[in-house]
């Protein structure tokens, strides 16, 4: 095998820990010795070992002189868990093959230097592309310090988001919401606006086996959430924040008794300040969101400028209707010139739908 098919595996390896490293990097680990793989680990949570100790605990045979490859640079510095590089070096790994550098100031290059100090033999970039797709959102997070954004709506071909009466359940079918609730179990939380919540009283949750809660974040201006709505009554089984300008104590107390962290900030043009919390949530070490929000949501984040990717479900399906709306709006640009324009776009079928997605074009390739 070469050393694309050793990272492939522990590109494979990384995924496992989709949904429970936030807001660490995936990161996988293979050793290889004469041809033979000897050992695997990956990072499975925040706060485990990392991908390169884990599969040096996982060795069952003296890796001495062996090859590790690992899908990004070793740390050395003291986080959660001790150098990667002291544990390679103590175990006498002769040669470490690199997938993505690591941004971190901590790291950045640091770590291969001291192995290559060390009379360790160092390889980068080994399927670097496919290695820097998987933690986009860690390289976006570690660069900003805010979350990683991605702008999720469901349409059908005429582009409608619900009918002229506000019936929006279901636009696409089975197979595209699971991929939905994947997705709140990949990203660390979901954000809503009040107005999803009073139209549709929405649950806000991870339904798969297994899978995990993110946090949710509803943006409610006046505080107008009804202590009613679901996301409220469950706020003390998952984690729940309310996003507001009122800095009513009163007010807010019903919803902090339920459960509910109430987070007072600035307002901008009428509604909450979207750059303001997402500094918040950057501070909370929330390092991505998912954004279901509606229209009006949505384009306050687009002009912003928080958007990072789009994913769009489409359904084979014409709503029609002159008021029923789409999924952004607000003011809009002026002319297509000044258009959001998407990169790296796929299209993935999903039963009898289609997920468009691709990345904001100022935020292609980790913000450069």
């Amino acid at each position: 095998m070469k050393d694309e098919s050793y990272m492939r595996l522990a590109l494979d390896l990384a995924r496992k820990g989709m949904g429970r490293t936030n807001p660490n990097p995936m990161v996988g680990a293979v050793i290889v010795r004469d041809g033979q793989v000897i050992a695997q680990g990956y990072h499975a949570r925040c706060g485990d070992l990392h991908a390169e100790r884990s599969a040096l605990r996982n060795c069952r045979e003296d890796p001495r002189g062996a090859t590790m490859y690992v899908t990004l640079e070793p740390c050395c510095h003291q986080g959660r868990q001790p150098p990667c590089t002291d544990a390679i070096l103590d175990a006498g790994i002769a040669r470490v093959v690199v997938g993505s550098d690591d941004p971190n100031p901590l790291v950045a290059g640091k770590g291969l230097d001291k192995l290559r100090r060390s009379g360790v033999e160092v390889v980068t970039g080994v399927l670097r592309e496919e290695c820097d797709a998987l933690n986009q959102v860690f390289f976006h997070y570690i660069r900003t310090k805010r979350p990683y954004v991605v702008m999720k709506y469901a349409m059908t071909l005429d582009g409608k988001i619900a009918t002229h009466t506000g019936a929006s359940r279901w636009i696409t079918g089975e197979a595209a919401r699971r991929r939905v609730h994947q997705d709140r179990n990949r990203y660390a939380a979901i954000m809503a606006g009040v107005g999803t919540v009073l139209a549709d009283d929405p649950l806000l949750t991870c339904r798969i086996e297994g899978g995990r809660d993110p946090l949710r974040v509803l943006c409610d201006t006046h505080l107008r959430t009804p202590l009613e709505a679901q996301v409220v009554r469950t706020a003390s089984q998952v984690p729940t924040v309310l996003a507001t300008c009122c800095a009513d104590e009163a007010k807010k107390a019903p919803y902090e008794a339920a459960g509910c962290r109430v987070w007072t900030l600035p307002e901008h043009c009428g509604h909450v300040d979207l750059t303001a919390l997402m500094d918040r949530l950057g501070q909370e070490e929330i390092d991505s969101v998912l954004l279901e929000g509606g229209a009006t949501l949505n384009w306050s984040a687009l002009e912003a400028g928080l958007v990072q990717r789009v994913q769009a479900y489409v359904a084979p399906k014409l709503f029609g209707g002159k008021s029923a709306p789409g999924p952004v709006s607000g003011l809009g640009v002026d002319v297509p010139s000044q258009a959001a324009v998407l990169r790296n776009v796929t299209v993935t079928p999903l039963g009898e739908d289609f997920l468009l997605e691709g990345e904001v074009a100022d935020h292609v390739h980790r913000d450069r």
